[in-house]
């Protein structure tokens, strides 16, 4: 592209230009969204990332003090060798469970951000679909993996069934490749699963290969709702503009008689 100068020469776009312009075309569009939502209702368009932000702190908070994390661990822990009712009524809050060995803050700002934009773009219940439905898949995974034994491809050794599986990651990678198909931003949604599976490669343990089947599970979700999302809508519009024109067409006859 180009542009004329006052002395009537041609200047063409620097490399600035363009890099402002392709990411115009990347996030143009979901940053108008979040921003008018959010000048528009403040934190009240953000409920549901506000209160997991929030839980998430808790739960950091608790789990430091005297019996906190045998409270939290009863509570929200999730662990492949747990039996299989105690895991999934536990998966839920697994999500706002921190990691004991990563920084609380990096959880809170992932959160906050992309549950935030998610609960925009998304609406609150797919938003809670993709990051429950995603989660739950990499913590069966796990049990799976250790039921298969360390000879599968797809197995893991036993003492994996003991490692503490919590954390908000999984959704978070999840809803973030969601979003970006939603909006069209598909250099960014590339960028997520790149650098997922190069984690996935290069350091090859239990979250590497959740985050995967969690990937995996978002796009089949995403995939889906775009076909099948409004179809219902559709077809229950169609039903009712058939039935009013059947109404007209049966008032129009008996007048006419």
């Amino acid at each position: 592209m180009q542009q004329t100068t006052h002395a009537g020469g041609v200047r063409r776009k620097g490399p600035l230009a363009y890099a402002r312009a392709a990411a115009v075309a990347e996030w143009g569009a979901l940053y108008g969204a979040v921003r008018d939502e959010l000048v528009r209702k403040k934190f009240a368009a953000i409920p549901l990332a506000t209160a997991a932000t929030i839980l998430i702190l808790v739960f950091s908070i608790v789990q430091h003090l005297p019996g906190g994390e045998r409270f939290v661990t009863h509570l929200g822990v999730v662990k492949a060798g747990e039996p299989l009712g105690v895991e999934l009524l536990r998966t839920p809050l697994s999500l706002y469970v921190p990691a004991l060995d990563l920084p609380v803050w990096g959880a809170l700002a992932q959160v906050l951000l992309v549950f935030g934009v998610a609960e925009i773009v998304l609406g609150r219940r797919l938003t809670l679909l993709v990051g429950y439905a995603c989660t739950l898949a990499g913590t069966l995974f796990a049990r799976i993996g250790v039921a298969l034994g360390p000879d599968h491809i797809f197995g893991f050794p036993k003492w994996v069934a003991y490692v503490r599986d919590t954390g908000p990651s999984a959704a978070v990678v999840a809803l973030a490749v969601v979003i970006a198909f939603r909006v069209r931003a598909w250099w960014t949604g590339g960028a997520v699963l790149l650098s997922m599976g190069i984690e996935a490669v290069l350091k090859p343990n239990l979250a590497g290969l959740e985050h995967i089947v969690a990937l995996v599970f978002a796009v089949l979700i995403a995939v889906s709702v775009e076909v099948f999302g409004d179809f219902w809508p559709r077809v229950l519009a169609g039903v009712g503009a058939a039935t009013s024109v059947a109404t007209e067409a049966r008032r129009r006859t008996a007048v006419a008689r």
